[in-house]
Order: C-alpha cells, then structure tokens, then sequence
C-alpha cells in the first residue's frame, strides 16, 4: 500500500539567517539565571536585555539599525536591579513594559526615531510585588492592560493608564510561576507552575476554570499557551528528563489530546504560536535548532513539519508580529536569535513561485487598533482582536500621529470625581493639543542637546588629529 503524505501547504517552509551585515553586533547579551526569551520585537524596533553593571538595562533598537553597535549607544536604564522579561505593548509600538529583579514594572515611552539619550524615566511605575518580576505580559485586545507575574507567586493585572493594580491574584499559586499565557480575546489566562500543574483561570473572576496536575513529570520549567481554538499548549519534561510537547482541552484535562516525546537536551522549550498559520515554533534555551509543527484537528494533532539548524546555540529569542513581516517574500515567521555579543534575524519562508499576494499564507491578522478601553475590559467585556488585511503591507495608520495622545492617556490619572470630567469636556481639546506641543517641544530641545554634545565632542577630536597633525609635520 502506497503511504500517502499529509497534504499542507507548510510542509516546505524553511528557514534562513540573515547575512552578517544584517546583524546587530557587539551587544553583551544578558548572563542572567531566568529563562525568559530576554528578546521582544515589533515592526518597528527590536529590543534586547544586557548585562549592565549597577542596575538593569536593555537596548531597544531601531530595526534597520544593523551591524556594529556602539559601546556607548543609549539604553533604557531605570531599573535598579537586573531586567528580566519584557514585552512591546500591542497597541502602541513605542511603548515597551519591562519586569525587574527590583520587584517594579516600569512602562517605557520610545522616542519615534529611537533613543538619542540613555532613558532613566519611566512613563509609570508599578509596585505591588514583594519578590522579583519575571513576568509581563500586555493584554491582546484591550488598550493599557498589563499583566505582571512574580517570584512572590502572585499575578498582577494592571490599569496602565492610572497605574492601578485592579486584580491580584495572589493565592491561586503555591509554587513559582514560569509562565502566563492571554488567550486570543484576553478573557482567561493560563499559567505553568513549579508545583507542575497547568491551570486555566478567568482573571475577573478570579476563579481557577480547569488545572491538570503533572502535567508534564519532570522536575524542569514547563511553559503553557494558549492556541487559537481555546486548547493550550504545553512543553515539559518526562520522568526520564526527555523534553515533551503536549495538546490539552480545558474542557477536559484529564488526558492530553496528544503528547509528543523529543529528545534528551535539557534546554526550557520556549513556545511561539502563530494563531494564522496554526503553527508552532519551538526554541530551546541553550539548543541551536529551532524546530516547527502545525496544529491541526486531524490525528495525531500536532504535525512535526521541519528544524532550522544552525551551529550556534540561542540564548534567547525574539519574535516579530505578522504585521511586521515582508508579505512580498512569502515570509511566515522572522526570529530574532540573541547569541553570546549579538542578535541575528532567521526568516521563515514558504516557497512560492508567484510574486502576487497569497492570501491562503496571510489570513486577515491582529492590527495595532485595541478592540476595548482598560475600563471595558475590567467591567467584564471581552472582544477578538480588531484584523487587519496584509495584502498591501502593514502600513502604520494615522493613529501614529497620535502617540503623544497616548502618551498622555499612559501619563493622566482619571479623575474620580464624575462631575469634574463633565465640566471640563469643552476645555479638552485645547489641553491636550497644548501638551501635545510642550511634549513635541520636549523632544526636539533633547535632539537639538545630543547634536549639540555631538558637535562639542567632534570638536575636540579635530583639535587633538590636529595637534597629532602638527607634532607628524614637525
């Protein structure tokens, strides 16, 4: 009998780093002890946590600043511990939250251009843990709803625009928290925890909805997500310390709808899900493969599809949005992966021969438009992610104009008192048109300084070729 071979059209998809000038170099790469993916980007920065002596700092760059990066270019350095996780906000792409041994989370506005000076001012602080953060996760569908996880084993969800701590889920957790995962309309999140039980829980709520106990056997980090369909996703260990993925229905945890052994490395298996293509991208820590599989309602569920190889290992690993993407190329997925003093892009392509659109690679995919306010949300409203269409590119809308806006709505307290908010509805468009100038004005006086401190230091750098100038001619 004639073994017939399941039909997809991601059985071709292989994968391609970046030539080296298409690097970013000489970047000194975190050495902490934490096994998050120490690597975040969107279609218009990437940004990556470095060691820094005194303090935490990552990088954010600007993408199409490739090649050598200079010691001296400027970080974001507020923290006062080492930076452990951080996470670009879906809604806002200069906006950037970030968790630190300093038991704080500080939310970052990025200058359009990037960073001209080194950034030590947090648009807000949040402070609510007792242990160090490990964990930030932006909500996907509602606007300044951040969710903050920590080594007190306590969830934090966050009203960013008031920097109010509105749910603290501080006793569903006897052990730590490796991972938290927002399903695709942020109504449930499901976590994995050192005591190995995966729980699905509403955080409104605040009830746990399912949890399965040994999820996965072994003693080493598991990871949960959640998929597209509502099922959730998780990478483990066996017993034996062989590396396992497995599929599982909240509605039923009892067995798993499919569970896959690996191999015997002992790197944490860090998910990354597409929910357009249904796939799913699998990078271990300290490996130097990333493998693929597809999701699929057929039996055996999770198809083993290929493995990018290289001969590097990855100490973490970014992953671009699909609005970010070059849907020319036919590009699926683009890597970022973090190496011991670099950063260096992997695309993932699938072959086609046409040039036109293809729209069975690029359903209608999330846009930057959040679907609810943070008051909605905590009100008990849920929406799917606002779509957008990629067949022209991702082009970034109008509402980029308004940053300086949003900046303001990050930065505002709401008043509690409702009268006051009527009184003042005629007096608000000449408020914030009048921020919105003092903020613009903010900016270019910081730009005009740092071209300013170019010059003087050119300046003197002329003067001293001079003088060596003279001394040769002498």
């Amino acid at each position: 009998m004639r073994r017939v071979v399941r039909q997809s059209k991601f059985r071709h998809v292989f994968g391609q780093a970046v030539k080296n000038d298409q690097c970013y170099d000489d970047i000194r790469v975190s050495r902490v002890t934490w096994d998050s993916s120490f690597c975040a980007v969107n279609p218009r920065f990437v940004a990556i946590i470095i060691e820094a002596s005194g303090g935490g700092a990552f990088l954010v760059l600007p993408l199409h600043k490739t090649g050598r990066i200079d010691k001296s270019y400027p970080t974001v350095c507020g923290h006062t511990g080492p930076v452990l996780d951080i996470d670009w906000c879906p809604h806002n792409d200069q906006v950037i939250a970030s968790g630190s041994e300093d038991c704080t989370v500080m939310v970052w506005q990025i200058p359009e251009n990037g960073l001209t000076l080194s950034l030590t001012e947090p648009v807000v602080i949040l402070e609510g843990h007792s242990k160090r953060v490990g964990i930030v996760a932006w909500h996907p569908t509602a606007r300044n709803v951040l969710l903050s996880a920590g080594c007190d084993n306590a969830i934090i969800i966050w009203n960013v625009g008031t920097g109010e701590a509105l749910i603290n889920l501080d006793d569903m957790h006897s052990d730590m928290i490796y991972n938290v995962s927002w399903n695709r309309n942020g109504s449930l999140i499901c976590t994995a925890s050192k005591d190995k039980k995966v729980r699905v829980i509403d955080p409104r709520k605040q009830e746990i909805v399912a949890e399965k106990e040994k999820a996965h056997e072994g003693a080493r980090p598991m990871r949960a997500i959640f998929l597209a369909d509502g099922n959730v996703f998780t990478t483990g260990f066996s017993r034996m310390s062989e590396r396992q993925l497995a599929l599982w229905n909240p509605k039923n945890m009892q067995e798993p709808i499919a569970l896959h052994e690996m191999d015997t490395s002992n790197g944490v298996l860090l998910p990354f899900y597409d929910p357009d293509t249904s796939i799913i991208y699998l990078c271990g820590k300290g490996d130097s493969s990333i493998r693929y599989f597809e999701i699929t309602d057929e039996s055996p569920y999770v198809h083993y599809l290929n493995t990018f190889s290289s001969k590097e290992p990855q100490r973490g690993m970014g992953y671009m949005p699909k609005r970010g993407l070059d849907v020319n190329k036919c590009e699926i997925a683009r890597f970022f992966k973090l190496h011991e003093r670099k950063c260096e892009p992997i695309i993932m392509t699938v072959p086609r021969k046409s040039d036109l659109f293809q729209d069975d690679l690029y359903p209608d995919t999330a846009g930057p438009e959040a679907a609810l306010e943070a008051e909605e949300w905590f009100e008990g409203k849920s929406a799917d992610p606002v779509l957008i269409s990629l067949k022209h590119g991702y082009i970034p809308g109008k509402n980029r104009d308004l940053k300086v806006v949003k900046k303001n709505i990050l930065d505002s307290k709401p008043t509690a008192n409702k009268k006051c908010d009527l009184i003042n509805v005629p007096k608000k468009t000449p408020d914030t048109a009048s921020v919105q100038n003092e903020a613009k004005l903010d900016e270019i006086l910081k730009e005009i300084k740092s071209i300013k401190d170019t010059i003087c230091n050119q300046d003197e750098r002329i003067s001293k070729l001079e003088q060596q100038m003279a001394k040769i001619a002498a």
